[in-house]
């Protein structure tokens, strides 16, 4: 199966997706009703309100959103040469690791903001050695502002967005005080909409906001998906680590920015009562960019067929037999 998507052949979209449908089946036949939770904004209350009510409706968008997720990520590491040679292998990661985690097939909002973040990355990417990108940062900006109307706590990423700033650009004051008028301007025209209403508070235009230590269950199906993700991910490193010498400039330092939104991804739970596993699933994009590298560079080749198959069979064992996916 991994030697499918090792090329890059158009029919392995296909294959994909039919994948994807088979080890994601149970979040159609038990569908999860989305429920609004701490952080969830303004924009994402307001576009559920808009949605017909059927169960089925969400498990359709979830997997809709994964699916796009998954070729974004793919058309974006191959576009931008960040591996060797192109593969499906990032979108074939990417539903795998999604598969690992009931939650990560929910329809939520944390999982709307990951398209525009995947959106954010590729625009940070392009913004290197380009002489006018001011009109990109404002873009960026104004795309993490909208995020944070989706899901509070994704604003944190603004931290991610200036330390990129200073990655690829040379410091200029102005460029990121742009990026910060994009972040606000949101804000801006929600406090506008708020006063002209007569419905100005604070509350309203900066939402609850707390610092806390997620209390996640342990299960033993949980530290196999835990296991699953970090080994390779650290294997991924490792061998993007051995190819830096031989990449280009604008590659490496793209990969400091996956590493940066991996990190930052992390921090989200830790903020509004993190418990929940749906928040976790901003890491799933910057993990499946390394274990595509595990599975492209591994010296030895049993390992990346015998970790396919192992992972599906552990995703398979924890839909029929683990907790959480009915």
């Amino acid at each position: 199966m991994t030697g499918i998507f090792k090329q890059k052949n158009p029919a392995s979209i296909i294959i994909l997706l039919v994948m994807g449908i088979l080890i994601k089946w149970p979040i159609f036949r038990h569908p999860h009703i989305p429920v609004f939770r701490q952080g969830d904004g303004i924009l994402f209350r307001s576009i559920f309100e808009l949605l017909p009510s059927s169960p089925l409706l969400y498990p359709v968008l979830a997997f809709s959103l994964l699916f796009l997720q998954a070729i974004i990520l793919n058309l974006f590491l191959n576009r931008y040469r960040m591996m060797t040679h192109a593969t499906w292998f990032p979108a074939m990661s990417y539903m795998l690791i999604t598969s690992l985690l009931p939650e990560w097939n929910y329809f939520s909002a944390p999982l709307l903001v990951n398209t525009i973040l995947l959106l954010i990355l590729m625009a940070l990417f392009r913004i290197y050695n380009q002489p006018k990108a001011q009109g990109i940062i404002f873009n960026i900006g104004l795309g993490l502002g909208i995020c944070s109307f989706l899901y509070f706590p994704s604003l944190s990423f603004v931290i991610w967005i200036l330390i990129s700033l200073a990655i690829m650009r040379p410091f200029h004051l102005r460029e990121w005080l742009l990026g910060l008028l994009g972040v606000s301007t949101p804000f801006y025209f929600y406090a506008v909409y708020l006063i002209w209403h007569d419905q100005w508070s604070w509350s309203h235009l900066w939402p609850y906001f707390d610092l806390s230590i997620p209390m996640v269950k342990q299960t033993a199906w949980l530290a196999g998906s835990a296991f699953l993700l970090v080994v390779p991910f650290l294997s991924g490193g490792y061998y993007v680590q051995e190819s830096l010498r031989r990449m280009l400039i604008q590659v490496r330092k793209g990969w400091s920015l996956i590493l940066l939104y991996l990190l930052c991804s992390l921090f989200i739970p830790f903020i509004n009562d993190g418990s929940n596993m749906e928040n976790w699933v901003m890491a799933a994009i910057p993990l499946a960019a390394f274990h595509a590298c595990t599975y492209l560079y591994s010296t030895y080749r049993i390992f990346p067929l015998l970790l396919f198959w192992v992972t599906l069979a552990f995703v398979l064992g924890h839909q029929y037999y683990g907790q959480g996916w009915v």
